[in-house]
């Protein structure tokens, strides 16, 4: 299945924590533990439009390693895989090496 967001939204692939047990071997239930604030925009929407007409092109492209708020975006499930739809003023910041 494939999904195009629209206008000014994307399309993010939350990043797993490698880690579910901490030092002393103390697993951590997944109902405990944090959702990611990292992921991958895998989509990315064409853009806003203004009110007079002008296309407003995004920041971020697709590939792109970002941070987001905690509770930011929506939460959907496609072919068994989990993906947040959120729009690009919800983006904090762009991870770069």
């Amino acid at each position: 299945m494939s999904v195009r967001p629209l206008a000014d939204r994307v399309m993010v692939k939350a990043l797993d924590d490698a880690g579910e047990v901490k030092k002393g071997g103390i697993i951590i239930p997944d109902t405990a533990k944090e959702k990611p604030q990292e992921g991958k925009i895998v989509e990315v929407g064409p853009g806003r439009m203004t009110e007079d007409g002008k296309k407003i092109d995004l920041e971020v492209k697709k590939g792109d390693k970002v941070l987001y708020g905690k509770y930011s975006g929506t939460e959907i499930t496609l072919d068994g895989d989990e993906f947040l739809i959120m729009r690009e003023s919800d983006i904090l910041a762009v991870v770069t090496k």
